[in-house]
């Protein structure tokens, strides 16, 4: 039997029209146009981001009677979003649509997505840039998850998650990654996704938060007389879930170059000199006020330093990168001290640090941005930069892609959140006997071992539980803990 010949490598690709894949694998040998460090680089990076980093964050700042719900919420973000991605999702987004607002469906199951150049980057093969866009959808809706905090039920927030994605999320990541989408076509500079991922994560929180009303506190355990504010039951979590992030981060913004260049060296210098900078802005602001530190704080300012650099970590030179992390962590700080004001529950932060820290991100951006750092990566030469090279007119542009994305994700949200409560079995909040009981409670096998160990108390007296959900905080009240069949 004669041995097929070796695949031809490919010397020019076909029109995407015809052939979509990019030719046959049988023949065509696929991989000859790519340069193997780019390869390598935006896989590895990919495979940083699979953490449930997220998770732990959120996890250690719920009470313990909730925290395992997190867990469970941020395991299905990366499950039903991937799924979701496959399906429709990165064809939403990434489709060779003429368009201004959303793409189509000829992606739809990732069915011809291969070797052809990924319309983002040319230096990547398009079934890599869908992988590394998986992770970006995972990580937005992980961080949106956070907001049903120790109150809603899970089955209706699985629902308004995948909805939001869909009517959200990929519509301004079009907007803003898809060469035909609107915001892209303005001249928006919007690195890492701050739009997309940050201010529309930020403002559906704020929505969702709105719409679940404050937790109960019979008890009268909240730290503040208007708003219930409670102490983090892991503090270990906490700093653990944040070096994750920080660790990711790197991948999150320095991949986004999609090839390895000085330019992604660059962005990793920057987003370090931003969460370092924002870091230690929140601290001194911390110790100002009160006198004493926090790592809950201090992991705060931390994150907030990396939301601020998103957008501009691979626009803006290195020197000024601790100052934006500075910058947006002090705006995120006052966000938090004052956000009582609002008469909102949203004890997660995720609106001050992803919100407005992503807003401010924004703004920052189009006052720093060089034209000078993008052509590091050897063939973006023609960006025109920020008011750093007196491009007045990119202050405008932030300003107006930043607003988009908050309002457009905000009354969103707030539609899908009605629509969602109205069907019969879909309330979004857990009755008061739930919520005062723990959600883990109602809806975990896992915990039934565990009550001997709730919050440091030690075993709780036969068919009770006990409430003390912040250790140290002196309440004991007991509730009764329905020890038959759970919902």
């Amino acid at each position: 039997m004669a041995t097929p010949p070796a695949p031809t490598p490919v010397l020019e690709w076909p029109d995407y029209n015809t052939t979509p894949t990019g030719g046959d694998p049988l023949t065509t040998d696929l991989n000859a146009p790519y340069d193997k460090g780019d390869l390598c680089w935006m896989l590895v990076s990919t495979v940083l981001q699979i953490t449930p980093a997220i998770g732990f964050l959120y996890a250690g700042m719920h009470r313990r009677k909730a925290a395992m719900t997190m867990i469970f919420q941020s395991l299905f973000c990366a499950c039903a979003a991937g799924i979701q991605f496959w399906v429709y999702g990165y064809s939403l987004y990434q489709s060779h649509t003429s368009g201004p607002f959303i793409g189509d469906l000829s992606k739809a199951g990732l069915h011809t997505v291969l070797g052809y150049p990924s319309l983002a980057n040319s230096d990547i093969p398009d079934i890599l840039y869908a992988c590394f866009g998986f992770t970006f959808v995972t990580a937005t809706a992980m961080i949106l998850a956070g907001a049903m905090l120790e109150r809603g039920r899970l089955g209706p927030s699985m629902i308004f998650l995948l909805c939001w994605t869909t009517f959200v999320y990929y519509i301004l990541a079009y907007a803003e990654w898809n060469p035909s989408g609107w915001l892209y076509q303005l001249g928006v500079l919007d690195f890492a996704g701050s739009g997309p991922v940050h201010i529309a994560s930020g403002f559906a929180a704020l929505a969702w938060a709105i719409m679940l009303g404050h937790r109960v506190d019979p008890a009268k355990e909240s730290l503040h007389a208007r708003v219930p504010h409670f102490r983090p039951h892991n503090s270990f979590l906490i700093g653990l879930g944040t070096v994750f992030i920080w660790f990711g981060w790197f991948a999150f913004n320095g991949a986004s170059t999609a090839n390895l260049s000085i330019r992604s060296i660059y962005i990793v210098c920057n987003t370090n000199l931003a969460a370092s900078g924002g870091g230690l802005a929140w601290v001194a602001l911390e110790y100002l006020f009160t006198r004493k530190f926090s790592i809950i704080g201090f992991c705060s300012g931390i994150i907030s330093g990396l939301v601020g650099i998103t957008p501009a970590c691979g626009f803006i030179p290195i020197e000024t990168a601790a100052l934006v992390g500075a910058l947006t962590s002090c705006t995120c700080f006052f966000t938090v001290k004052y956000k009582h004001l609002l008469r909102v529950d949203e004890g997660l932060d995720i609106f001050a640090i992803h919100g407005v820290g992503g807003f401010v991100g924004d703004i920052l951006t189009g006052f720093f941005a060089s034209k000078t750092v993008p052509a590091l990566d050897g063939v973006s030469n023609t960006y025109e930069g920020g008011w750093w090279n007196h491009n007045w007119k990119q202050m405008g542009y932030q300003l107006a892609a930043a607003t988009t994305c908050a309002a457009w994700s905000f009354v969103v949200s707030i539609i899908l959140l009605f629509i969602i409560n109205k069907i019969p079995g879909c309330h979004i909040r857990a009755t008061e006997e739930e919520e005062l009981r723990g959600l883990d409670y109602k809806y975990f096998s896992d915990v039934e071992e565990d009550l001997a160990v709730l919050n440091g108390y030690g075993a709780p007296r036969s068919g009770t539980l006990t409430l003390g959900v912040v250790s140290g905080s002196g309440s004991h009240q007991d509730v009764p803990v329905d020890t038959g069949k759970r919902d």
